[in-house]
């Protein structure tokens, strides 16, 4: 038989050009972070290799799990104060790094109702004692403060999703009749609130008055906070009923015991915003008990559980989270409140972050909130705990600091979106892998070594060689 070498030059080419287009299709690319080198793009440092290497990690890319949320931080009044002091400009640069598509492109965030520990005092939107019907009941300290912060984000991402929740209640309804759970100043210095002695509520007990006149005038303020908050251009897409729930501290707090929750949730929250057609939704939270059983006895309450949308865990709750995901997998999930830190604003702090933030999501969750996202230079709360931020803004000098934990997000949220999925993946505590809507697959990678290593991950039918520097957090994204 004659061979056309015509046909066969044509045929090998042809070949070789779809063989190329393959491999051209295979993109890998690579972001890489360390204390001194930060968002470095990188392509030498990453390839596809023969796909028989043994794999440190492996992802498997259609063993699909929970989906995606959203990732954000809170804004409080001191992150306000902290981002007033820059000039227009300056303000928007800080802004945009946050919630732009080119910054952390946060897509869900929290808002205190009333005052939180970064409150600039106490406050609640109404302390007119025994106003059961709320006709003095306003938003107004907010319209000057957290509304345009607020707004700022909003302007930028305009389908940020925003979720409220009371550190305390107004003062007036609690047994104490007090903001506070104690008195004195963080761990115990003299300075601080005063309060009547003997009227430090602990949280063994509830510190909201269970009188039925109460409850109904509290389902009435968290019904008007919401209202008024879609009014001022702010709509809220959910609320939780108490930020920790079990920890009575010397700042605005108020602790409650389960059983007395389920009961405000069932007879008295839930039956308000179905009365006032409101679609905001109501989760558990912010849980921060170890036990279980805490928000068992909640989700077991068959008046309660049918208005409860998901269950948001902080702090102690982390113990609780990978028991209750398992037992009641008809919830959606989220982690509250990044653990806050003593100002150390280093890369200790990421590795805090990080270990946190791959036990939630491994846990279940399926959003993720920071704490603090600005600050002054001080980091200081109004109640005498420095604490980390993201962005440090000095008041004296005008100078933005971009922290290390503002890199770490920034490698988790600008690439990871609503609507993506956790992928399932090898064990280990240094890595979480995510596929996102358009098919490609997105790992995040912590080395926390002080050398140098390559590692080997097998992506779906891909293996790929990485070369992770010394003390980094890496973001890895192979394409369809």
């Amino acid at each position: 038989m004659k061979i056309n070498n015509k046909s066969l030059l044509f045929s090998f080419t042809l070949l070789m050009l779809l063989v190329g287009k393959g491999i051209m299709a295979q993109k890998v690319k690579m972001i890489s972070t360390t204390e001194t080198e930060r968002w470095v793009k990188s392509k030498k440092d990453i390839k596809i290799i023969e796909s028989n290497a043994e794999a440190d990690i492996v992802v498997y890319t259609d063993s699909i799990l929970q989906v995606v949320d959203g990732f954000g931080g809170s804004f409080n009044e001191l992150g306000y104060t902290a981002l007033q002091v820059l000039p227009k400009e300056g303000r928007k640069e800080v802004m945009e790094a946050l919630f732009s598509e080119d910054g952390c492109d946060f897509t869900m965030c929290r808002l205190p109702i009333g005052a939180s520990d970064y409150a600039l005092s106490y406050y609640s939107s109404n302390d007119v004692p025994e106003d059961f019907g709320m006709r003095d009941f306003n938003i107004d300290r907010d319209r000057f403060i957290m509304i345009p912060y607020i707004k700022q984000a909003l302007n930028i991402q305009p389908n940020l999703k925003l979720w409220a929740s009371p550190w305390t209640p107004p003062a007036w309804m609690k047994v104490n009749e007090h903001y506070s759970a104690r008195s004195g100043d963080w761990n115990g210095r003299p300075q601080g609130n005063r309060m009547t002695p003997g009227a430090e509520i602990f949280n063994n007990a509830t510190g909201f008055k269970m009188q039925e006149r109460y409850l109904k005038a509290y389902a009435l303020y968290f019904s008007k906070f919401v209202q008024q908050y879609k009014a001022a251009g702010v709509p809220l897409w959910g609320i939780m009923p108490q930020n920790e729930v079990a920890y009575a501290p010397n700042w605005p707090a108020c602790t409650w015991r389960p059983e007395d929750m389920a009961y405000f949730i069932g007879k008295f929250l839930g039956p308000k915003f179905k009365e006032d057609n409101l679609s905001t939704e109501i989760w558990l939270g912010t849980i921060n008990a170890g036990n279980p059983d805490y928000v068992r006895t909640i989700l077991d309450n068959k008046d309660a559980a049918k208005y409860l949308s998901g269950v948001g865990f902080q702090w102690g709750g982390s113990k609780s989270i990978p028991t209750i995901t398992k037992e009641y997998p008809s919830y959606k999930f989220m982690q509250t409140e990044n653990k806050c830190g003593n100002q150390e604003n280093n890369w200790s702090s990421l590795q805090v972050s990080w270990e946190t933030l791959v036990h939630y999501t491994n846990s279940g969750s399926g959003s993720y909130m920071y704490w603090n996202m600005i600050l002054d230079e001080t980091g200081m709360s109004s109640w005498g705990w420095p604490q980390n931020s993201m962005i440090v803004i000095d008041k004296n000098t005008k100078e933005v600091t971009y922290n290390d934990e503002f890199y770490l997000f920034k490698h988790l949220s600008h690439f990871v979106k609503p609507g993506d999925h956790l992928l399932k993946s090898s064990k280990g505590k240094n890595h979480i892998a995510y596929k996102s809507k358009d098919g490609s697959t997105v790992l995040l990678v912590n080395n926390p070594d002080k050398e140098n290593k390559t590692i080997n991950i097998k992506v779906g039918d891909k293996t790929i060689s990485a070369q992770l520097k010394a003390t980094s957090i890496n973001t890895i994204i192979v394409s369809k």
